[in-house]
């Protein structure tokens, strides 16, 4: 195609710059699987050479000896409709797969590869010839929102990017009126607990925007005994908590298998711990949101992981209680110079 598509200025609902993850491949044996949803354009540099060969910025996979595909399978960090995919085989010439095709699905929740694999896929580009070192253009009509996508490559070979441009659809379960993040460090939240710190900072969990690496996010030593790693954050204030985000992006090997959060008000009983949302599965390399229902204010919150592994980021979305509000306000004024509060009228 000579010309570019208007559709390609749309968001790239796979990208990693907005929490899109490879979960699974069936082979990624000379070049890693992740690659694939890089937001940069893919490079090259000659005589690179690792342990399996030339290093290249996509995914390939070995030579097939067997008949079948290769195939790798995309959360989207944006769920959305689809209106265009990109398959660029930037780099590989004479290992470029001769033929590809691309599938989408919508699902529930956060499955695991084995249940994306039982999940009904839907044809988005039906199986189509690729080139070398070329970037390969295909449109969708499908008037579907989808969560996932499935790139196949006949027989085998490596392709460096897989764009999937579109247009976001926000579940509206998860849009909370008037929420803010009461477990924030911006907002005034504090990370006052912690069982074990031996790789990264806790506070990480807490920082504003989203973790680019995995050593921007928390993450424990390998727990031997029995039992489970834990971060208390004391809130901004006191406030209801009607939603929580559960990140492990860049955390895959290492991700904790499950997670829980307890909420306490220690304006009543600092001792006192209840559920705000129960030992619940995580899959690693996601970002995970969960409805909290209850509306029991809490003061502080608990972030429990089994047995232990690694966190990028806590959001904790709520309401602040009328006098979590006035506490913060007054803290707010009492802490400013006299010049400065009396131009905001404190």
């Amino acid at each position: 195609m000579s010309e570019v598509p208007g559709w390609t200025r749309l968001p790239d609902l796979a990208s990693r710059a907005v929490g899109g993850s490879v979960v699974w491949a069936n082979d990624e044996f000379f070049a890693e699987r992740e690659n694939l949803i890089r937001p940069t354009e893919p490079v090259y540099q000659t005589y690179t050479f690792g342990h399996k060969g030339q290093v290249y910025d996509g995914w390939e996979t070995r030579r097939r000896r067997e008949a079948g595909q290769d195939a790798a399978v995309v959360r989207l960090g944006l769920p959305g409709v689809v209106r265009g995919v990109v398959v660029d085989t930037a780099f590989f010439t004479g290992n470029f797969p001769p033929h590809g095709s691309v599938e989408a699905t919508s699902v529930e929740g956060y499955p695991s590869p084995e249940e994306l694999g039982q999940a009904e896929w839907e044809v988005l580009v039906p199986k189509f010839p690729l080139g070398g070192n070329q970037k390969h253009y295909f449109g969708v009509g499908v008037e579907r929102r989808y969560t996932h996508v499935r790139l196949t490559i006949y027989p085998d070979g490596g392709v460096a990017r897989l764009r999937v441009f579109g247009e976001p659809v926000a579940d509206p379960r998860f849009l909370v009126a008037g929420a803010l993040d009461l477990a924030a460090l911006e907002n005034g939240a504090s990370v006052v607990g912690c069982s074990n710190m031996f790789y990264s900072s806790p506070s990480n969990l807490i920082a504003p925007g989203q973790a680019t690496v995995m050593g921007e996010g928390w993450e424990t030593a390998r727990r031997r005994e029995e039992g489970n790693e834990w971060v208390a954050v004391k809130l901004a204030e006191a406030g209801t908590v009607t939603l929580a985000e559960l990140d492990t992006s860049h955390f895959k090997g290492n991700a904790p298998g499950w997670a829980s959060v307890l909420g306490c008000d220690a304006r009543k009983d600092p001792e006192e711990w209840f559920e705000l949302l129960p030992r619940t599965r995580l899959q690693p390399d996601t970002r995970h949101r969960f409805v909290v229902v209850g509306g029991v204010e809490v003061t502080h919150a608990r972030l429990d992981i089994y047995p232990d592994g690694g966190m990028a980021r806590m959001r904790l979305f709520g309401g602040l209680s009328g006098e979590g509000y006035e506490g913060l306000r007054r803290r707010w004024l009492g802490l400013l110079p006299e010049g400065h509060a009396r131009v905001v009228g404190g």
